[in-house]
């Protein structure tokens, strides 16, 4: 069975708005114990993403930029101490009147419910992000996806796996005679071996193996009795 993203999500999302104050995005990360947020605006649509990362990159830059314009040369008299501390208290100010449109990552990644999880899971790795918003066809926020959320699907032991690949994909969708292919499953990567009436019924068989949830790979050990490509070619007369 495919499983989409509708089916793990969080439907009860905590979010941002673009004028959220700083301190606010930080006490809620910290009240609900998580990493990051989607920012919305008026219209429920996301916006952006706010994760601790952008929090830190941006004390980094306030950091660095900060002493860099208001203290190019240390003041005579002034010990290094105090104007750290000086340093510190402007950074807190400006960072106490920086908003959620300030800190959020744009444009957010996002996915639809009935994408499958482990579409969702590659958009993921590929953006190197922690969560997705999901949102429906005009954009408006409708859950939050986590990589322990997609990954739980893939949590699935080995004989789980070669029993679905056997029963979806080589009876039901292939039409196979029991027993026609061989399906062994070694940490989720799986090999199929035996041979099919025509070759042209083996990119099928890799491509809905690749398909089952908590597959990570397919290993193609198959054969085939008739070459149907090649017969294709052929001139007619």
């Amino acid at each position: 069975m495919v499983r989409i993203v509708g089916e793990v999500m969080t439907q009860d999302v905590v979010q941002a708005h673009r004028e959220t104050p700083f301190k606010d995005v930080v006490r809620l990360l910290d009240r609900h114990r998580i990493s990051g947020l989607p920012v919305v605006d008026d219209d429920d649509k996301v916006v952006g993403v706010i994760s601790e990362t952008d929090l830190v990159r941006r004390q980094a830059a306030l950091s660095t930029d900060g002493r860099a314009r208001r203290f190019p040369i240390r003041p005579p008299g002034r010990s290094v101490r105090r104007a750290d501390a000086t340093a510190r208290g402007a950074m807190a100010q400006e960072l106490i009147g920086t908003t959620a449109r300030e800190l959020m990552s744009t444009p957010a990644i996002t996915v639809h419910p009935e994408q499958r999880i482990a579409d969702a899971a590659r958009v993921m790795e590929r953006h190197s992000v922690e969560r997705l918003p999901v949102v429906d066809e005009e954009d408006r926020l409708i859950g939050i996806a986590t990589r322990r959320d997609l990954l739980r699907v893939f949590l699935r032991t080995d004989d789980e796996i070669r029993q679905e690949v056997l029963d979806e994909v080589a009876t039901r969708a292939l039409g196979l005679p029991t027993h026609s292919v061989a399906v062994s499953v070694r940490d989720c990567i799986v090999t199929l071996a035996g041979a099919l009436r025509h070759r042209g019924d083996i990119p099928l068989a890799l491509r809905l193996t690749y398909r089952v949830d908590g597959v990570v790979g397919v290993v193609n050990s198959l054969t085939f009795h008739v070459d149907d490509a090649r017969s294709s070619e052929e001139p007619s007369g």
